[in-house]
């Protein structure tokens, strides 16, 4: 893993050959969504190696078939958040590696009035500060929906909030790390620009769409 970008101090990119290998084949644009939402699956597994990396343990007395020894556990709850619907894809590989984690839901559109994000569904635990919570959305892309999301979850009482993404773009990233210096951000790419539909570039398209075989 290496640090993104000297401007995003609190961004990470995995530079995993296996990750970059997968993320390969997600940005073909002739992989099917079978395939896709396999490979976004297993991606988030392999990410949420390095996210946790910092959580904390505490010790532990276990007994195994042998002796009395000395273990560890995790020292707090842990609550995965799955912005709708493409985030979904990703919540699966985590909790494959991580099936302890709680899991709560948001649901993000825009309103036409105002053009700004706001949530349809926010389904979250009540003690969000019991532990760290990972936000998971495949693209970061203008932001948006990122920094609706994470405002959402400081105001539900996350203090320890970090988001996993599989690609991300500058604007996304300077938009998300003003809004929230804080949040710490984990993607597997951060590619060129968006584009003037908002769309990242080269990026792999609709994640939501691709993952669930409605292009």
């Amino acid at each position: 893993m290496s640090n993104g970008n000297p401007r995003f101090p609190n961004l990470q990119l995995f530079d995993h050959p296996l990750i970059q290998h997968k993320l390969t084949w997600m940005r073909d644009r002739t992989t099917s969504y079978r395939a896709f939402r396999a490979l976004l699956a297993q991606i988030a597994g392999l990410m949420v190696y390095e996210v946790t990396r910092s959580f904390t343990t505490v010790p532990v007395p276990v007994e195994t078939p042998m002796t009395r020894a000395l273990g560890q556990r995790l020292a707090s709850t842990i609550t995965v958040v799955p912005i709708l619907r493409a985030g979904l894809g990703m919540a699966d590989g985590v909790l494959e590696v991580m099936p302890e984690a709680r899991v709560g839901h948001l649901g993000m559109a825009r309103d036409e009035t105002t053009l700004k994000p706001k949530a349809y569904l926010q389904k979250l635990p009540r003690d969000l500060d019991a532990g760290p919570v990972v936000l998971v959305d495949p693209m970061l892309a203008t932001g948006g929906s990122a920094c609706a999301a994470v405002s959402l979850l400081r105001h539900a009482g996350a203090h320890d909030l970090r988001m996993i993404c599989l690609v991300a773009a500058p604007e996304g990233v300077r938009r998300l790390l003003e809004a929230d210096p804080n949040v710490r951000i984990y993607a597997a790419a951060l590619d060129e620009r968006l584009d003037e539909r908002g769309f990242i570039v080269p990026g792999l398209g609709d994640a939501g769409d691709r993952l669930y075989g409605t292009v």
